[in-house]
């Protein structure tokens, strides 16, 4: 009887993975990286591609089988910081379901493929760090977006020359694909109170931006943030765009100074004060993830400098004593939370 309980247990525990996983798209069933291949103009898509107007591209994916399968694409560049700040601009990719059928891209009408900011030696280590975050985010709450890391071969087409890099890079599924995954709606252009957020999502999602250092972010104004609505009145936050954060820590990054901290690696937390309990519970929640934070960032060790892999472990270390300690919890958290 016992053993049937327990088995019962299981079950129902791995049920809704499995139903979650199943409604999740080719490319993101697997974490190995994509060998990726992709040409266009830097200085087109950033001047002449805004919110509706992309450009035409060939996408590249290397397949199971090592052959490269070719998807026609549309893309555009996105981002007001990083359009004019960065080298490579981050895109926004678009195509179309018969030009996506039985390939990777399949299911996959709109994508985010993140690419580093500088041309410079450190590029890909700041990509990685971002890709952690959403790894890490993943481990905290259910509402997330998948991504796949990549190595693409990017080449820049300007005035008749071509140049070749080769980047790390990481592509993010749609928001639309998050709320089907949960039967939920996306909700544009929707402003509505912090506090009618889902207490425990909202708290979730608040405490990791506290981890990560992250301030470059609104859930009210949707500022690096989606909104989902799920039946019957949940609303629920989803993170994205985690560069500016003091995981990250790019040399570029700046702060509102409005905020009153001196740069993106002091913790400032910008969650709306919840009833303790609450938070409470979404604080134990989070210490019981400890182990399994840090293991996510263990596993892409090889992929750092010895320097790096231990600031970064040093760093998400000192959030946890925070969070064990009675005072700077109350003072940083209870006491640091933005009021109505």
């Amino acid at each position: 009887m016992k053993k049937a309980s327990v088995l019962s247990l299981l079950i129902f525990a791995v049920l809704p993975l499995a139903a979650q996983n199943q409604d999740v798209t080719p490319l993101f069933k697997e974490e190995k990286a994509l060998d990726l291949k992709l040409a266009f103009s830097i200085k087109d898509i950033k001047k002449k591609t805004n919110d509706s107007t992309y450009l035409p591209a060939t996408l590249y994916l290397k397949n199971a089988s090592g052959a490269w399968d070719s998807v026609k694409i549309d893309i555009r560049a996105r981002g007001i910081f990083r359009r004019e700040n960065c080298y490579f601009p981050p895109i926004r990719i678009k195509a179309d379901k018969k030009d996506t059928k039985g390939t990777l891209l399949e299911g996959n009408k709109s994508l985010k493929l993140v690419l580093p900011c500088k041309n410079n030696d450190g590029k890909n280590a700041l990509v990685m760090k971002e890709y952690i975050c959403y790894q890490m985010f993943e481990q905290i709450t259910p509402y997330y977006f998948n991504t796949r890391l990549a190595n693409l071969e990017l080449t820049e087409i300007d005035d008749n020359k071509r140049k070749v890099t080769l980047v790390t890079a990481f592509l993010i599924e749609d928001d639309d694909l998050v709320a089907k995954r949960h039967k939920a709606k996306v909700m544009d252009n929707l402003k509505i109170p912090p506090l009618v957020l889902n207490d425990t999502c909202a708290l979730q999602h608040d405490f990791f931006q506290y981890l990560v250092a992250n301030t470059d972010w609104s859930t009210t104004f949707l500022h690096n943030a989606k909104l989902i609505f799920q039946e019957p009145k949940k609303y629920i936050p989803l993170a994205y765009d985690f560069d500016m954060s003091g995981f990250v820590n790019p040399p570029y990054a700046k702060v509102n100074p409005a905020l009153g901290i001196a740069n993106v690696r002091e913790r400032l937390y910008r969650g709306f004060c919840r009833k303790e309990p609450v938070v409470q519970f979404v604080r134990k929640q989070i210490l019981e993830k400890e182990p399994v934070l840090l293991g996510t960032i263990d596993q892409y060790e090889k992929d750092f400098l010895p320097r790096d892999f231990n600031d970064m472990k040093k760093y998400t270390a000192e959030f946890f004593n925070v969070l064990k300690d009675e005072s700077q919890f109350k003072r940083n958290i209870l006491e640091g939370c933005r009021k109505k």
